[in-house]
């Protein structure tokens, strides 16, 4: 009797322990790993750095080391083509794809582009996830199909499940970093919607 009774003791002193620390729990599953970069270059390009922080989880879970299966490299997962493209609108020199290993190089490229994105579709968060994701051309030919978007400014239905996962997920992912970081990032966050 008195085992059961120390025992549910100390699983009560556990959880009340547990409850305290949940948040520090969480930030070690939802790291904000490379933060200097990612507020540095959030606030240059106008991007919420927990967006970037949600991104760069479901991406690469910080990995700056990271291929997709479709050859897209570093802690945003850019293509090389794609890489190639940002690099000339930011005339970044001597760009080369290695660079997009650089974790610094490689949130720099992935802001600027979610930026791009951002101005393309008029901060519509979900039209940037999908266009991140699946490609700006076919958000944009989803917009024009009834079939897709009944008023052609929102997707009604992403028809590529593995887009329409990845825009649920970064959504998801962004929702545990504002809890998590919420507070630290407000004037930063302010700063990006104005």
């Amino acid at each position: 009797m008195k085992f059961k009774t120390i025992i549910k003791i100390l699983s009560l002193i556990l959880l009340v322990i547990i409850l305290i620390n949940i948040k520090s729990i969480f930030k070690i599953f939802y790291p904000m790993k490379y933060e200097d970069h990612i507020v540095k270059y959030s606030q240059r390009y106008n991007v919420d750095p927990l967006l970037v922080a949600a991104v760069i989880k479901v991406e690469s879970n910080f990995n700056e080391k990271a291929i997709s299966p479709r050859g897209a490299y570093g802690l945003m997962q850019i293509m090389p083509d794609t890489g190639l493209w940002i690099a000339k609108n930011m005339k970044l020199k001597d760009y080369k794809e290695e660079k997009l290993y650089d974790n610094e190089i490689n949130i720099a490229m992935g802001c600027w582009y979610i930026n791009n994105l951002n101005t393309e579709f008029n901060g519509d968060i979900e039209l940037v996830l999908a266009a991140y994701n699946g490609g700006r051309g076919n958000v944009q030919k989803w917009l024009s199909d009834k079939q897709y978007s009944k008023d052609g400014k929102k997707i009604d239905n992403i028809p590529f499940g593995e887009t329409d996962k990845y825009v649920k997920k970064v959504k998801t992912n962004y929702n545990i970093y504002f809890k998590l970081y919420g507070d630290k990032y407000k004037t930063s966050l302010k700063t990006n919607e104005s």
